[in-house]
């Protein structure tokens, strides 16, 4: 099983990933490093991606998912997923994919980017992201305001994990 970890910059996809597969055991990747260099020079300008800039991105975290299903290897992929084909895109047909969305309030969100030091993701970004999002119908809605050991309790009640 892949779990993939879907939300607006600072839901907490990144630090809820390493947790989850931490306890799991399992095997964790970051959407983040598999950005190309000009991505991540243009988020760092304050410069929203648009759909030609995600697809290489999103391929590559396509294939990353394909290549640990293939190997039978349980994993925690993080990606913000934020429109619906784009999550058509990484998920397609991929039984083995649970996806889980982790929500928050605006103000819970702004609250975290603005504590958040050393990423390349601008708080500003927060509402271009926000804009975008389409949130999903067919994943666990996983609430961002309780501490992380909560977050952790309710995906793995969410999953049977």
């Amino acid at each position: 099983m892949v779990i993939l970890l879907m939300g607006v910059t600072g839901s907490g996809k990144t630090t809820i990933g390493r947790q989850l597969a931490g306890e799991l055991g399992w095997g964790f990747a970051d959407a983040d490093q598999f950005h190309p260099p000009a991505n991540v020079a243009k988020m760092s300008a304050g410069q929203a991606l648009d759909d030609a800039d995600r697809a290489p991105w999103l391929d590559a975290i396509r294939a990353h998912l394909d290549a640990q299903l293939a190997a039978n290897r349980n994993a925690v992929v993080t990606c913000s997923a934020l429109k619906a084909h784009y999550r058509a895109t990484l998920l397609g047909d991929r039984r083995q994919v649970r996806l889980v969305y982790l929500q928050g309030t605006r103000e819970v969100l702004q609250s975290r980017l603005s504590r958040r030091q050393g990423h390349f993701m601008p708080p500003a970004l927060l509402d271009s992201q926000l804009a975008t999002l389409e949130e999903p119908a067919d994943a666990l809605v996983i609430d961002i305001s309780p501490p992380p050991g909560q977050i952790l309790a309710a995906i793995r009640t969410g999953l049977s994990l």
